[in-house]
């Protein structure tokens, strides 16, 4: 990957990351929203007094993640294996460069979670059924919008893609030795974010069986943070690996 094209990846996942922590704001802001028990979707819900920022602020990390996955997808190369007396091209002598695989995935992976990230910012809950017991009648009754069954596909669309991308990318690093910082703290993450995401889940649950939310909203707030966390330790990687002698060949 050339090195300009390195650097924009790099700066756009690191903003990307930054925009997708905005929601620890909700402390000075004081938005009423109890942290501890509620999605952190819901700061952006319409009826929400800074439901207006938290979009936004959903849609810019989306946008920016979305671009450094494509400029990361279209530089991902990696050597191919050289065979016994295979001399390289004609033309160059060189052994000529594929896709790597895993890296493919992770950076289409990555993409789809920036576009659902984008797409979950146009299609807000109109209340907060967690803080909100009317709101939460109203869901059970099929009497909210359809954006909320909309957010809920787009959520889950989301968090798939980033828990496939951390995996994939963390892979591809260790594998073929490139982006090095992550392919030392990759695997911690991973691990971390895999079992905030079955806290969250079992939360949620929870919630939908009317038994507690079990915090869902702390489970759901260190799942999202660790996506942050990795989308900056991705783009240190970005910015300060080199190919290896290996990788120049």
């Amino acid at each position: 990957m050339p090195g300009n094209v390195t650097r924009a990846s790099a700066v756009l996942l690191a903003l990307g990351a930054l925009a997708y922590t905005a929601w620890v704001l909700e402390v000075p802001l004081r938005t009423g929203l109890d942290p501890v028990r509620t999605y952190v979707s819901e700061l952006a819900a319409s009826d929400q007094p800074f439901g207006t920022f938290f979009r936004a602020t959903d849609l810019v990390s989306g946008v920016l993640v979305l671009a450094g996955a494509v400029l990361g997808w279209a530089g991902t190369r990696r050597p191919e294996a050289r065979r016994p007396g295979h001399a390289g091209t004609p033309e160059t002598g060189r052994t000529p460069r594929i896709r790597d695989p895993w890296a493919l995935v992770g950076w289409g992976a990555l993409a789809l979670f920036g576009a659902a990230t984008v797409a979950d910012s146009r299609l807000p809950l109109s209340c907060a059924a967690t803080a909100d017991s009317e709101c939460a009648a109203r869901e059970t009754a099929g009497l909210v919008p359809a954006t909320h069954t909309a957010h809920a596909f787009s959520s889950g669309l989301a968090m798939t893609g980033a828990l496939v991308a951390l995996v994939a990318l963390t892979v591809a690093a260790r594998r073929y030795g490139r982006r090095r910082p992550l392919a030392r703290t990759g695997p911690v993450v991973v691990a971390l974010e895999l079992a905030a995401t079955v806290w969250t889940l079992a939360a949620v649950a929870a919630f939908e069986a009317g038994t507690g939310t079990w915090a869902l909203g702390a489970g759901q707030r260190l799942q999202v943070l660790l996506v942050a966390v990795w989308l900056a330790v991705l783009a240190y990687s970005l910015a300060t690996s080199r190919p290896t002698a290996k990788e120049e060949r």
